[in-house]
């Protein structure tokens, strides 16, 4: 009797001692279970904080900007390589420096925000080096970063989506630098943005807040995720693996949140659209609504916040009607800056 009672005792201890360990590995345990025959399991978000939300409470504090090699030296400005951190993460980029003299505050600037280019023929400048140029020649610094995994940058995370998610927050980072470069006026930065560059542009603009004037050259303005598998024909798949990617996303995230079109009523800042007619990338229905949507939240008494400017047979870089559209961004930069 004696050792069938202290044979009970044994296995209750044995039992507590399973079941701890067992709660003690559940507690530490680090994958993201999608089934909800599991609900016990701690779902992890790592990419929560990117949401629009989650970056809007971010504080960016900025990091130092170096300057790297001479790119070209011409008679208005020279541009050189240079190169700043996000997260520990090196970026690249290229920047413009007026030969004009200094304004007593330093030069005021111009962030340029590329499009998609593929990583294979990429190089630095590419996308954003003519209109770079133009603003530079007339007093402006630019400053055109690579992004990751681009030019000298760092790689990226193995995540396509956090990698896009990130571009935001690297434009973000750039903004908070700028005041680390003596050359430059803090207080006067406006912001350019082409194709998807435009929908990072935008991003920065919701998340901030802040009154940056910014032009949009064909600006990719449909909500995520539509906004990346509107292109999928393009791929050799035709897009399935990115579909499989977003429907994993999905699964775990509210996509809302990851989209511009749901924080329009965020930007105070005044801006400029541009787009051609023949467009092929970026539909001219596409600004023709963002420009409404933005101009149903500007106040009914107050300056119109939006203006956009469409331009007859001009296609997706604005060939036909570039030197137009520059110099109406430079007259209208100065004259918010």
């Amino acid at each position: 009797m004696k050792y069938a009672f202290k044979r009970f005792w044994w296995l209750i201890l044995l039992l507590i001692l399973i079941v701890g360990g067992l709660i003690y590995l559940n507690s530490k345990q680090k994958q993201v279970i999608l089934s909800p025959e599991a609900p016990w399991v701690q779902i992890e978000k790592p990419l929560e904080k990117y949401s629009f939300p989650e970056l809007k409470n971010k504080v960016f504090a900025g990091s130092e900007i170096e300057l790297g090699k001479t790119i070209q030296d011409n008679s208005n400005y020279v541009s050189k390589m240079f190169f700043y951190k996000v997260e520990d993460r090196k970026i690249s980029g290229q920047i413009n420096i007026p030969k004009a003299k200094k304004p007593a505050n330093g030069y005021p600037v111009v962030i340029m925000i590329r499009g998609y280019v593929d990583r294979e023929i990429y190089e630095t400048g590419v996308g954003t080096k003519n209109g770079a140029g133009y603003f530079s020649s007339n007093g402006f610094i630019t400053l055109a970063p690579d992004f990751l995994g681009y030019g000298e940058s760092d790689l990226p995370p193995n995540n396509s989506l956090e990698e896009r998610f990130m571009r935001p927050m690297q434009v973000m980072e750039l903004i908070a630098s700028v005041k680390n470069l003596e050359q430059a006026d803090e207080n006067k930065i406006a912001m350019w943005g082409h194709s998807n560059g435009g929908q990072i542009g935008l991003s920065v603009l919701e998340i901030s807040g802040r009154k940056i004037p910014t032009s949009l050259w064909a600006p990719v303005s449909k909500p995520f995720p539509y906004s990346i598998l509107y292109y999928t024909d393009e791929f050799d798949d035709r897009g399935k693996a990115l579909r499989k990617v977003v429907a994993g996303f999905e699964a775990l995230y509210e996509a809302d949140e990851y989209s511009i079109e749901n924080y329009y009523d965020w930007i105070q800042a005044s801006i400029q659209i541009h787009q051609g007619t023949v467009d092929d990338a970026v539909p001219l229905e596409w600004s023709e609504e963002l420009n409404k949507k933005l101009k149903e939240l500007d106040p009914p008494d107050g300056e119109a916040s939006v203006k956009l400017f469409i331009y007859e047979g001009a296609d997706h870089n604005m060939r036909g009607s570039w030197n137009e559209a520059v110099a109406r961004d430079l007259e209208w930069f100065k004259r918010e800056l």
